[in-house]
């Protein structure tokens, strides 16, 4: 690898590093406006959203530079197309966080609220997924990436009993109950997207780490 080369390679983990701690911020920070309502901080994060697009911008840019004023190869050329898709699901969870907010802010003339078990138990297993892909890009660490990857059934399966959960409370409950209670699906479904978005990034860092495409269970 050239010194320039490398100088620029350097610019991109920089910045993949500074996208990857505002995106962290924006999805702790949702989980934590749902759990308190809190209207100012969701309206905050969703502001904050447009932060997380210009870095995403600049990443690719500088990616679509080096690739083309370097053509770099081998494990180069890997980490440049490894990093365009990751940056691409960063963004897409900062996204997700954002419509978490969307529905903070929907339940502000909602009188009471009890989130259910099955949201909690998503958000502790999606943290872990989103740290660990995290994780494993820095270190490089194909173990990690399989541990996100098998994590993702976890996910799947709270997902779907939320489907259960709330169908109960609507068909028992008030015409309240349905206000209350639908946007929550809602939540559960940008919470099994965002799982599946680290498990993407997951996948990534193992062609980063081995050259392999491992999408679709090849």
């Amino acid at each position: 690898m050239s010194e320039i080369l490398s100088k620029e390679i350097r610019k991109i983990e920089v910045l993949l590093s500074s996208l990857s701690s505002k995106v962290d911020d924006s999805l702790h920070q949702s989980i934590k406006a749902l759990e308190t309502r809190d209207i100012n901080l969701a309206e905050k994060i969703i502001l904050a959203d447009r932060e997380i697009d210009k870095v995403e911008i600049d990443i690719e840019e500088e990616c679509l530079r080096v690739l083309a004023l370097h053509q770099p190869v081998a494990v180069d050329l890997r980490f440049i197309i490894a990093v365009l898709k990751i940056n691409n699901d960063l963004e897409r969870i900062g996204d997700l966080s954002s419509n978490i907010c969307q529905i903070v802010v929907g339940y502000k003339n909602v009188k009471s609220l009890n989130i259910p078990n099955s949201i909690l138990d998503m958000t502790d297993v999606v943290f872990d997924m989103f740290k660990n892909s995290l994780d494993s890009i820095i270190y490089r660490d194909s173990d990690l990436a399989k541990k996100v990857q098998e994590s993702d059934n976890d996910v799947d399966k709270l997902h779907h009993e939320m489907y259960s959960v709330v169908k109960s409370k609507i068909t028992d409950g008030s015409e309240s109950d349905f206000d209350r209670w639908l946007p929550m699906l809602s939540v559960s479904r940008y919470l099994e997207r965002i799982a599946d978005h680290c498990t993407n990034i997951a996948e990534d860092v193992d062609y980063l780490i081995t050259g392999h495409i491992s999408r679709h269970g090849q």
